[in-house]
């Protein structure tokens, strides 16, 4: 009789979180805990890690010198792969202060080494394309305000002096975000390294032999005028500075006479004119008349923010439809790069139905990589009070919210799927443990706010400890395949273990805690984390006996 030569055999496949085959640690409700590999933890802590941010079972101190402490490792024992790595994070997953400060470690590492990849710790880009410290610093700062983050950080930690692969690094990324509108956006009283601090301190463009460059007469201008505008309160503005130039000459106008510029939006386009800097320079309200002048200049990030302003403020619903549009629009959201959560919160925090279909397409379009799967599928979201934390202190989603909300998406896109929710039974003293548990209907044809409305309304969430295994025991019957979204932080019993080896078992992991509640890596048995849709793709490549790699 044939035992192995079967039917619906396929090869097995691996996947890049991997952790030690049997359990030697334990997780923080005291189940089974497996240790995962440098790489696996410090991808899992990263996708998932708002940094300076507490949650349930670490302190914002502890969790934040773990992730450096495992960002130097890995930068030493294999500087491509976290170079590869941080750009990702920050250009992809979007993790902007993860990816900052893990660079800032990433060249400590080597400095206090004594080494540095590539050619050397403080040259640029090597002509191979090889890494180096300086290209680590240059390749996550994306945004125009991050190089005095990045210094900032790095001030506060290891004190004033900058080595040079940090301040070329920054010189570099500054040539390519120094922009007239990125000046007039960033630059505040309120920051502690300003533009001009900036320049002088990496001099961008300056040194001989630089790989970068000015990129025009404007540039140079702009420059020196940044430069020796703290100290020249008659500084002229150079004629190559148009932008600057015009927002001077709106400054000056009369309080009184501003609100006649709201007419003409060009005015307001052509100095650079955001929606924070309007509200300051009106000296009054964002009335309907002011949100529908800097509307069409604003960023979708912006508009989602403000939603709520508009109804409040009584923007016209013309010019809501156009919002809408945008929102709706699946280039403008990928190219915004917002996680799904953002348009999840906005749906929360706005009164107005005229926003509902246009959100639901924004969040659709960010979970467009979640796969059909055929057969039957087991989802089980985590509800414990561990998930209930936030994922920011200024935030109103906790990670529950974020496991329903991909539960649900996996769910309708299931031939078939049970969605449960679980966490742990009430018990008294001396009783077995056992699993809360509370399946969810699926209703064909729903849209998936109003999933997640009828989640939170009829008590889905339910609090309590995490007892996982038992969860499974009690739903499994059959199912195809398994898949968990949780803090890992199981009770008693190992997950692993629950599920019969010939299953498949995928865990979307939320939090990047240190221990696993099962084994990862392959035998049917893959984590995946993050906030982001993409990792659901390797369940249907692991599934045809594919490998799976990292997604950079």
């Amino acid at each position: 009789m044939s035992k192995f030569n079967l039917r619906g055999t396929r090869p097995a496949a691996t996947s890049p979180v991997t952790s030690e085959p049997s359990p030697t640690g334990r997780t923080y409700q005291g189940g089974a805990g497996y240790v995962r590999g440098s790489k696996s933890e410090l991808f899992l802590l990263a996708v998932t890690n708002m940094v300076g941010e507490h949650t349930f079972y670490e302190s914002a101190d502890r969790r934040d010198t773990r992730y450096a402490a495992l960002v130097r490792a890995t930068a030493l024992s294999d500087p491509d792969w976290t170079a590869r790595f941080l750009r990702w994070l920050r250009a992809d997953a979007n993790m902007r202060t993860a990816a900052l400060v893990g660079a800032a470690e990433f060249v400590k590492a080597h400095l206090d080494a004594g080494s540095g990849p590539g050619p050397g710790p403080e040259s640029g880009p090597g002509p191979d394309g090889s890494v180096t410290n300086r290209s680590v610093i240059e390749s996550v700062l994306q945004r125009a305000d991050e190089p005095g983050e990045l210094l900032a950080y790095w001030t506060s930690m290891y004190g004033r002096a900058i080595p040079k692969p940090v301040k070329r690094g920054v010189a570099d990324a500054v040539l390519r975000l120094g922009t007239e509108f990125n000046y007039v956006k960033w630059d505040s009283e309120g920051r502690g390294y300003r533009f001009a601090d900036i320049l002088n301190l990496t001099h961008p463009g300056d040194r001989e032999g630089s790989a970068q460059h000015i990129r025009g007469d404007w540039q140079h201008d702009l420059f020196g005028y940044i430069v020796k505008a703290p100290h020249r309160s008659d500084l002229p503005i150079p004629e190559s500075l148009r932008l600057l130039a015009r927002r001077e000459m709106l400054l000056s106008m009369p309080v009184g006479e501003r609100r006649q510029v709201l007419e003409s939006r060009a005015v307001l386009r052509e100095a650079g004119m955001t929606w924070e800097a309007l509200a300051g320079w009106l000296q009054g309200p964002m009335d309907a008349t002011a949100w529908e002048a800097v509307i069409p200049a604003m960023g979708l990030m912006a508009l989602v923010r403000n939603l709520r302003n508009f109804d409040q403020a009584g923007v016209s619903d013309a010019v809501a439809q156009q919002v809408a549009g945008r929102l709706a629009d699946p280039q403008q959201v990928a190219r915004s790069r917002m996680l799904p959560m953002r348009f999840l919160s906005a749906y929360r925090a706005v009164a107005s139905l005229r926003w509902s279909w246009a959100l639901e397409q924004a969040i659709g379009h960010c979970l467009a990589n979640v796969p059909p799967l055929a057969g039957r599928t087991l989802i089980l979201v985590d509800t414990s009070s561990s998930m209930q934390a936030g994922f920011s202190k200024e935030g109103t989603l906790q990670r529950w919210d974020a496991a329903a909300m991909f539960g649900i998406a996996l769910a309708s896109r299931c031939a078939a799927a049970d969605l449960v929710s679980f966490s742990s039974a009430q018990r008294s003293w001396g009783q077995a443990p056992g699993a809360r548990t509370a399946q969810f209907p699926m209703h064909g044809g729903e849209s998936l706010l109003r999933a997640l409305d009828r989640w939170r309304c009829d008590g889905f969430f339910l609090g309590g400890g995490t007892d996982t295994a038992c969860a499974v025991r009690e739903h499994l019957d059959g199912h195809d395949r398994v898949a968990i979204l949780t803090d890992e932080q199981a009770a008693d019993g190992d997950v692993g273990q629950a599920v019969p080896a010939s299953t498949p078992l995928y865990t979307w992991n939320l939090a990047g805690y240190r221990h696993g509640h099962a084994p990862s890596g392959g035998r049917n048995r893959h984590t995946f984390g993050g906030l982001t849709d993409q990792a659901f793709q390797m369940i249907p490549l692991l599934e045809r006996g594919c490998d799976a790699n990292w997604p950079f």
